[in-house]
């Protein structure tokens, strides 16, 4: 009898975990669904605010005080968002995911004054390129990348400290080395974090409920949108051609 129970301890087994690859690909699925909608989002409203050049809405709020909103707005929703996860319900997290990525995009809307469309165009592409081997490598590899965690937010910090430095020095080759280096990290973190994601996916599978793996669904959304937004615009100053005018 002992081994007339085995197969299906082995079937019950085997379902389970097809049921966990399935649940997998669904929950990746709508994470870089939020994504890509949050980048459109962001696209949208960025190309609207700097419609008209240096006359457009982007160029004369940055001639007064709410510039200071605008910059800061999306780093106060972040904050929020990476805080007060637990106190949100799912609902509201998916609402300050969308204010944000509508925000950044007023934010970004500066780079359509300074560089031209058509490299825009090419570095969002190198961007979606890159993201996306990236994010399938951490996704499809069996290699440990948490060993890589601890480097890439040490380097994480390097960059904002040097930035920040790099506000009031104003030193192009700082400037070059910090371009380079975020590079290099936001391409790792992109790796590291859809490894993140998935190991988080299969750990809690079944103990979480419907609003909880709502918020972390958009809370990985977020992460995975920064990495990419990030990457794009650290490629931008590096490849991107400026406007002559």
């Amino acid at each position: 009898m002992a081994y007339g129970s085995q197969p299906r301890w082995t079937d019950r087994s085997a379902a389970t975990q097809v049921e966990i690859d399935v649940g997998l690909r669904q929950y990746m699925l709508r994470i870089y669904n939020y994504m890509a909608s949050a980048l459109a989002l962001t696209g949208i409203v960025a190309y609207v605010a700097a419609a008209g050049g240096r006359d457009s809405f982007i160029a004369h709020i940055y001639n007064t005080p709410l510039m200071w909103l605008v910059i800061l707005a999306p780093l106060g929703l972040v904050m929020l968002m990476s805080f007060g996860i637990n106190r949100l319900s799912a609902t509201a997290a998916q609402g300050i995911f969308w204010l944000y990525a509508g925000l950044m995009g007023l934010s970004m809307s500066t780079i359509f004054l300074v560089y031209t469309g058509t490299s825009i165009a090419r570095v969002f592409f190198i961007t979606a390129g890159t993201f996306a081997a990236m994010s399938l490598y951490g996704y499809t590899t069996r290699r440990d990348l948490t060993q890589f965690g601890s480097f890439l937010f040490m380097g994480l910090i390097g960059i904002i400290i040097a930035g920040l430095v790099n506000m009031f020095i104003g030193s192009s080759a700082l400037q070059f080395a910090i371009s380079v280096i975020g590079v290099v990290v936001f391409t790792g973190l992109t790796a590291f974090d859809t490894q993140r994601i998935k190991a988080t996916y299969v750990q809690y599978a079944y103990a979480d409920g419907v609003d909880a793996a709502g918020k972390r669904s958009v809370y990985d959304a977020l992460s995975l949108y920064l990495n990419f937004i990030n990457l794009f615009m650290l490629l931008l100053q590096l490849l991107g051609n400026r406007n002559s005018n």
